[in-house]
């Protein structure tokens, strides 16, 4: 049944929600989402502040609040201003971040807007947002900003109101996985065809392992909104559509990649759902898609390979998995992961670090690294090739979602359902 905003707010507001203390103290049930801007180059970045909204909903968890999993490229931490205390963090990934990886950007420097959403503080808080450089791989500090929560600088306008449907309702938001869908080349004419397609997803998810064991800890929304143009993007072959999204192919010129950049656009779009991970809709037939962690999702509807893509898109961008593949067309250069550090994705490793990925799970006598052959080869080791790159990385099995869009590893299995458990708040390690 559609909602709009004005009930779909009554409905949130009047869940009875099992906060945790450090929630109850330090925030309310809103979100404080943070737009900014990333300039730089393949060098050098920077950010700075766009602006900072205040927004009705905050369906993440409120027990869980203090990230453990060390995912991402960037992190956000806010601390309460008095006491200093961290009050919240969360990894996340950006496309930005992969476009300083491209040629490209050896040659130019660009500025690009991004979005991040934390609970709604209470009182003033310091917030800071912080890069992984790849040399060390650790994280740096890249803005810190005060943010009173009563200031009249933050924005508190309605946006659109979108119509809302709820596909799957199982539960209060915060002990739940939020997944929103919204769509991108869908006509005014077409949101029937959209609706379809999103209870079409729906059900295919939940047809996929491990997710099929969880249907009950996910509540699945979907927002229609109308785009001028039917389909989408394909710049290589000269064609431009004016959609909602901005979502076209060929990013960093390869023909299959999907995205869009327009993060703000994204955000707009949710500002009023409960959200936990975004997957979006493309109304397109051709191959292709794209996923950032805890950023966002995205597919075409209408390929023959359009289940398949949207379960690997969304282990990208929900539980933070690398592409196993390393032999298929990137924009990247060889060495896009530093293989003298162990990569912070839980299902690809340089054994620097082996103990703190899957070792526990490798069969009794299994070599490291695995050679790949038939006595391996179909359990769980550390066979070599993943992250784009045939050497010095290493993958736990020869076939998988991740790598060839066959069904879900063991290892990436168990990310999936640690990322579940942290997002409805329970014990995840």
């Amino acid at each position: 049944m559609k909602k709009n905003i004005f009930l779909l707010f009554f409905i949130l507001t009047s869940i009875s929600c099992q906060s945790g203390e450090l929630f109850d103290k330090y925030f309310i049930n809103k979100s404080l989402r943070i737009d900014f801007v990333l300039s730089g180059d393949s060098a050098s970045q920077s950010a700075a502040l766009f602006q900072l909204r205040e927004e009705p909903v905050w369906g993440g968890p409120v027990n869980n609040l203090i990230d453990e999993f060390g995912y991402g490229g960037y992190y956000i931490q806010v601390f309460d201003k008095t006491s200093n205390k961290l009050i919240y963090s969360r990894g996340f990934n950006t496309l930005f971040e992969e476009w300083r990886s491209t040629p490209q950007a050896t040659t130019e420097v660009q500025a690009w807007i991004n979005s991040i959403s934390v609970p709604y503080p209470k009182a003033p808080v310091v917030l800071e947002l912080s890069a992984r450089k790849k040399e060390d791989m650790q994280f740096h500090r890249l803005m810190k900003l005060e943010v009173d929560p009563t200031s009249i600088f933050i924005d508190r306008s309605q946006l659109k109101n979108n119509e809302i449907s709820q596909i799957q309702y199982k539960g209060d938001p915060s002990n739940k996985v939020d997944l929103v869908f919204i769509g991108d080349g869908y006509t005014k004419d077409e949101q029937d065809k959209f609706d379809e397609d999103a209870k079409r997803f729906t059900n295919a998810l939940f047809k996929t392992a491990p997710f099929t064991e969880h249907q009950d800890d996910f509540n699945i929304w979907s927002v229609n909104i109308i785009s001028e143009d039917s389909g989408t993007d394909i710049s290589g072959e000269g064609i431009f559509k004016n959609t909602a999204l901005n979502a076209g192919f060929y990013t960093f010129g390869v023909d299959r990649y999907l995205t869009t950049s327009d993060a703000k656009a994204i955000r707009d779009a949710v500002w009023n759902v409960p959200c936990d991970a975004v997957f979006i809709l493309v109304n397109s037939e051709k191959y292709g898609g794209g996923g950032m962690y805890n950023f966002y999702a995205i597919g075409t509807a209408h390929n023959p390979l359009t289940i398949e893509v949207f379960v690997h898109e969304l282990g990208h961008s929900f539980a933070g998995l690398a592409d196993e593949y390393y032999t298929s067309e990137t924009a990247f250069d060889e060495l896009y992961y530093n293989i003298k550090g162990e990569p912070w994705e839980p299902n690809i490793t340089t054994l620097v670090n082996f103990d703190a990925k899957w070792k526990d799970l490798l069969p009794a006598g299994t070599p490291v690294p695995t050679p790949s052959e038939e006595k391996y080869i179909h359990n769980i080791g550390a066979f070599e090739g993943a992250g784009y790159m045939a050497k010095g990385i290493y993958r736990p099995v020869d076939h998988c979602m991740m790598n060839d869009l066959t069904p879900f590893c063991p290892v990436c299995s168990r990310a999936i359902k640690q990322m579940i458990l942290y997002h409805t708040d329970k014990k995840y390690k």
